[in-house]
């Protein structure tokens, strides 16, 4: 059914909901230009009309109802920017079965709720655009839903959440630790008052979900996703590091092989020759590596007010041309793509070389004893630096390894930390970047 304008409802008026309506306001004769229409937004509903966005509005757009919006037959689309789980998913699929579009920033519903929602859009024949939803202003969703579909994607790795991501870069820069940081990204505004999600890789862990289930076809995968985050790391760790050649960097992980997906989200040390060690501050970068296309790199800001509303009228452009032409094909939903002959590989299954530092006491036949430990669990020693003694007869012993398993790994150091030369339990970190 043609119709003369687009008319779209935002249900959140933060940061991205600000920035996307002053997106809308201030290019939407551009907009209907390249298009040929207008789109028009047509209402905000948010719970404090007060405050001041810094957006001239015109009367009776902004309200507090969210269900006028729901309910209105002239919304074509509605743009949900609330956050979180409950009301953002009650409203979402009622907007679904009201018969309207829906775009969203919401990565944590997605991954954790998905499947509800996606089925909902299914059933409804409507369209669900979540491009906002991972790394803000790139445009990942529609590479690996669009631009690489004829591909069969074999790896992701990538940068994707920027607090991490600032918070290790200053702690690279300058030395300092993890606490400190962290206090002063809270006072800059890159890190929540409680900063878990982000600091803990379930930030991560959720845009994750999302990727995999397009570029895989693995259903939606959030609880059984290995993720750890950065709190364990020291200066002490990045400088050694350093010294081998490497950077640390929160990753979140995808790899396809033999029927097999492993999923997982953990500090990793990247060789400082790889181009995504390089992506510091608040910035991400995701790396896709596709049978066809080879390796691509994709960079950009992955938060904030106008690169992350960037991402939400791409979605909210692509939907109304749609209904414009009559096309409209549940493009967006990911859960008519599950592949049955995968299966998710399980943590203690993967492998990868590993950064060990110890804290042993220095006395003769210590690393003998230790390097035998590794041994009778098929790990090997690829490099090692010994510091000077710094406390009571203890010494700074770290290693690098050969690709190992990673439950061989666990139960090596549960047996090197039961050792009395041992005065710290180990610290360890996963290596990406082969051998070399």
């Amino acid at each position: 059914m043609k119709k003369d304008a687009i008319n779209v409802g935002i249900i959140g008026f933060g940061t991205v909901g600000t920035g996307t309506a002053e997106i809308l306001i201030k290019k939407r004769k551009v907009f209907e230009k390249k298009l040929g229409f207008p789109i028009v937004l047509k209402n905000i509903a948010d719970l404090d009309v007060k405050r001041d966005r810094g957006l001239k509005l015109a009367k009776g757009v902004l309200i507090k109802d969210s269900e006028k919006i729901l309910n209105d037959p002239d919304i074509d689309i509605v743009v949900e920017l609330i956050g979180g789980i409950h009301p953002a998913k009650e409203i979402i699929v009622k907007a679904l079965k009201n018969g309207k579009h829906v775009v969203t920033a919401n990565k944590a519903l997605l991954a954790e709720s998905g499947k509800a929602i996606f089925d909902a859009a299914a059933k409804n024949s409507a369209e669900l655009g979540f491009e906002a939803s991972v790394a803000g202003s790139i445009p990942i969703i529609k590479v690996i839903r669009e631009s690489l579909i004829g591909n069969k994607i074999n790896n992701i790795y990538g940068i994707i959440n920027g607090t991490a991501n600032y918070i290790l870069t200053k702690m690279t820069e300058e030395g300092v630790k993890f606490d400190t940081v962290l206090k002063e990204a809270q006072e800059l505004g890159y890190a929540e008052a409680d900063p878990t999600f982000d600091i803990e890789g379930v930030d991560s862990a959720h845009k994750l979900t999302l990727m995999a289930s397009l570029a895989f076809g693995v259903p939606l995968s959030f609880k059984k996703i290995y993720t750890e985050g950065i709190t364990r790391i020291t200066p002490m760790d990045i400088q050694f590091a350093s010294e081998f050649g490497y950077k640390i960097k929160l990753l979140a992980i995808a790899k396809q092989a033999d029927n097999e997906v492993e999923l997982r989200v953990h500090p990793t040390m990247i060789p400082q020759d790889d181009l995504i060690s390089s992506v510091n501050g608040v910035f991400n970068a995701i790396y896709i590596e596709g049978d066809s296309a080879g390796a691509g790199l994709y960079y950009g800001r992955g938060a904030g007010d106008l690169p992350t509303g960037s991402a939400v009228i791409s979605d909210i452009v692509d939907i109304a041309r749609n209904i414009k032409t009559g096309a409209v094909d549940r493009l967006f939903s990911i859960g008519m793509s599950v592949n049955p002959k995968l299966s998710l590989k399980k943590m203690e299954d993967i492998r990868t070389c590993y950064y060990l530092r110890m804290s042993v006491i220095d006395k003769p036949g210590v690393l003998s004893k230790i390097s035998g430990i590794l041994g009778s669990y098929n790990i090997g020693i690829r490099s090692m630096i010994q510091k000077d003694r710094k406390k009571e007869k203890a010494v700074t012993l770290v290693m690098m390894t050969h690709e190992a398993r990673e439950k061989d790994m666990v139960m090596a150091l549960k047996e090197i930390n039961r050792l009395s030369i041992v005065s710290e339990k180990t610290m360890y970190l996963r290596v990406e970047g082969g051998e070399g």
